[in-house]
């Protein structure tokens, strides 16, 4: 594996370990985390985009609530140089179990915003994943 591309994973990883879910207080939109930017590391070439946004509305799909349950969908994303989504890239990279999940977490595309992913300090368009975490506020916070 290249250095550039182990890069790139070990970047995306740090991100995807950095999310902090809100819990949803009722069946209707609901409001999820994404990380704010990770601090640098030195020698460090590729920075993922990150979330300019990060409280974004999501509807919990109002069955699941319901039942109490919970999910995380993983959304593979492309961000171009100035920082726009491509919603026709946009693929469940890992499912929740929950088509209703899956779809929520798509359907939630529209209202992201990031600032590019950086190679060398300059924008550069990248793909990356993104969790969309569901987690209900009577439940101990266990997802799936």
């Amino acid at each position: 594996m290249s250095s550039v591309r182990a890069s790139v994973i070990r970047s995306l990883l740090s991100v995807a370990c950095c999310l902090l879910p809100v819990a949803c207080k009722a069946p209707d939109p609901s409001v999820v985390q994404l990380p704010n930017a990770p601090a640098a590391q030195a020698g460090k070439k590729d920075e993922p985009p990150v979330a300019l946004n990060p409280d974004i509305p999501i509807e919990y799909p109002k069955a699941l609530y319901q039942q109490g349950i919970e999910g995380r969908v993983l959304l593979k994303l492309w961000v171009d140089s100035t920082g726009k989504l491509d919603d026709d890239s946009t693929k469940v990279a890992e499912s929740s179990g929950y088509p209703a999940f899956d779809s929520a977490a798509v359907a939630s595309v529209d209202y992201l915003r990031f600032a590019p992913g950086r190679r060398n300090g300059a924008a550069i368009g990248m793909s990356f994943t993104q969790p969309i975490v569901f987690r209900h506020p009577q439940r101990a916070g266990v997802t799936p």
